[in-house]
């Protein structure tokens, strides 16, 4: 039996540079973090391929032929011929389609799995395209570290040793459509957005330094997410008054909302604080990199 853990993607930033002409995608660039507790998958290699799915946040994630575990490990056999597959268990604990990228994680950690049981390299072509394939960002959750993400999010940059990043991350629950918070952007097939350029991250930045660098940055998804989904605009509120809380943010395309600190214990003091607050809210406390 093979274990690994899926953990959770942080948009530290999200800039929408426009809208594909060919084919109406939108084109991004954002800086991502990961947390160092997530999902548990393991994998009990044979000759076909199962998946159970169980814990917390389960009910959400389906076990059938939609579930980007299944998704990924298919894709990757129709690439490698003799693939040997397996039994996947799939132990839930992020919330479901939340903008922490769960599933990608998911699928990634599955793919990861696959490699380790066929002796296939961590840069093997044929998992790179499978990933691509399963999800537009399965590929930066190959290998899960602080790096820029570009295009659809198939393009991945190399990893960036980023200073200390204790971070409390909240979702409260509410279903926040992806595609209904893109449409919030009104960009037509060919047009582009001119916001100011991404700040420069390097792997010399003094924590400070980064969060003035992050703080020049955006998430361009996040006013049409509030709009969607009006506790959002709540989350950021909260996670802003927090004592000690640097740079308040959305993930992804909603609703998981994060706040950046300056060390654990003033992060965990603030998750307490908001998790006694909003006991129906998640909550959690994490160490970002």
């Amino acid at each position: 039996m093979l274990t690994i853990r899926a953990p959770a993607k942080i948009n530290l930033t999200l800039h929408i540079l426009g809208r594909r002409a060919e084919d109406g995608f939108h084109e991004l660039e954002s800086l991502v973090a990961f947390t160092g507790f997530g999902d548990i998958l393991s994998l009990d290699p044979g000759p076909s391929l199962a998946l159970t799915v169980e814990g917390p946040t389960a009910s959400g994630a389906g076990a059938g032929a939609g579930n980007l575990v299944f998704r990924a490990a298919e894709s990757l056999a129709a690439r490698v011929p003799g693939l040997m597959l397996g039994s996947f268990a799939l132990q839930k604990f992020l919330p479901v389609a939340a903008g922490i990228g769960g599933g990608s994680s998911d699928a990634a950690a599955a793919l990861r799995l696959l490699a380790r049981a066929n002796s296939l390299a961590p840069d093997d072509p044929n998992l790179l395209d499978a990933a691509r394939a399963t999800g537009a960002d399965v590929s930066v959750c190959l290998t899960p570290s602080a790096r820029f993400m570009c295009g659809m999010g198939e393009i991945v940059g190399e990893a960036i040793a980023l200073p200390p990043l204790p971070a409390v991350l909240v979702n409260p629950g509410a279903p926040t459509p992806t595609k209904a918070v893109f449409a919030g952007l009104r960009l037509e097939p060919g047009e582009r957005l001119f916001g100011a350029r991404h700040p420069a991250v390097d792997a010399d930045m003094t924590q400070e330094s980064l969060w003035s660098a992050l703080a020049k940055g955006r998430n361009d998804l996040e006013d049409p997410a509030g709009v969607e989904t009006r506790v959002i605009v709540d989350v950021l509120a909260v996670l802003r008054a927090a004592k000690g809380c640097r740079l308040a943010r959305m993930s992804g395309s909603g609703a998981t909302c994060f706040g950046l600190f300056a060390s654990r214990q003033a992060a965990e003091r603030a998750r307490a604080t908001i998790a006694a607050a909003h006991p129906g809210w998640w909550v959690k406390a994490a160490m970002l990199r």
